[in-house]
């Protein structure tokens, strides 16, 4: 969730009830040296807690000492290792889900980190495993039960499959009953309907919501009703819709300060916004150029009164 989940998009996110939040993550190298934009990833509000911050790397001293800077730092509630982050900027510096093929050193970085930020929690986060023929998410579970971590989320891809294909929920679910640390299932849940019946078929802790909240971050209230009251909530409103989608765009502006800059830095965000809407590869080539507010509520507007024609 790279350039997704900033500090904005997590209030709006826990607005509509999500229960646990992490940042974006971000580098051991990052963290040492403490620039700007290491800064801007790491921000939160009090509003979000509890929060982790997100870390990757493959060195587990160099992991360790970043983690301690991030307690000094910014006081999250947990420290969280991507070990699944199938990107080749990532995966070629032997971060992310590379570690998947390196156990020892997977090991060897859980331990660091766990010893380094006692007694603060410390998560982790995997795939199914690197490819259809090294599907290992269990043994890597267990590993990391071993070495200390309190959490384990299992997104049901492999490395190799990137965010193409269907999750594989039977391997979660086996994970899931292989430790007794809490697990958390994550891919492919875009309704609540769809969370519901992960819950009900799987011995998962609780469920992580990516993708699904980018065109959606009412999902996370959608979910809750359907859970806890066995009623849905009825589908937003094209109103509502670009209500949404407004506030978060004056939102990021009073954040960053710069009303350009935000604009066009949520490009991609908006992109995913249309999912649902109509017109939505003509509405996307008008995103995909908007440099301001006023833009935004000219597109809203004209949007707006072409769904009523």
């Amino acid at each position: 969730m790279a350039g997704v989940t900033n500090t904005i998009f997590r209030q709006i996110c826990k607005k509509f009830g999500a229960d646990i939040l992490t940042t974006e993550f971000v580098s051991a190298d990052g963290i040492a040296h403490r620039n700007a934009r290491t800064r801007q990833y790491l921000e939160f509000d009090s509003s979000e807690r509890p929060i982790g911050v997100q870390l990757f790397g493959a060195d587990p001293t160099r992991l360790a000492e970043a983690a301690r800077q991030v307690v000094d730092w910014v006081n999250p509630d947990f420290i969280d290792l991507n070990f699944g982050c199938p990107v080749n900027k990532v995966v070629c510096k032997q971060g992310g889900s590379a570690l998947l093929k390196n156990c020892p050193l997977l090991e060897q970085v859980a331990t660091a980190v766990v010893k380094a930020v006692e007694p603060l929690p410390v998560t982790a986060k995997i795939r199914i495993g690197w490819d259809a023929h090294s599907i290992n998410a269990v043994s890597v579970a267990r590993i990391l039960e071993e070495s200390g971590i309190r959490r384990i989320a299992v997104h049901g891809r492999t490395k190799a499959q990137g965010y193409s294909g269907n999750a594989d929920w039977v391997t979660i679910s086996e994970v899931a009953e292989a430790v007794t640390i809490p697990v958390v299932g994550n891919g492919d849940i875009a309704t609540a309907e769809e969370a519901l019946e992960r819950c009900r078929r799987t011995k998962v802790f609780g469920l992580m919501i990516g993708r699904g909240a980018m065109s959606n971050p009412r999902i996370f209230a959608e979910i809750r009703a359907l859970l806890t009251q066995g009623w849905a909530l009825p589908p937003l409103s094209p109103n509502e819709k670009w209500d949404l989608i407004l506030d978060h765009c004056r939102q990021e502006i009073a954040w960053r300060g710069d009303e350009s800059f935000a604009i066009r830095s949520m490009r991609s965000r908006l992109m995913a916004y249309t999912k649902g809407l109509r017109g939505g590869r003509h509405l996307r080539e008008s995103l995909g150029r908007v440099t301001s507010l006023s833009e935004m509520n000219s597109i809203a507007e004209r949007h707006l009164i072409a769904e009523f024609l």
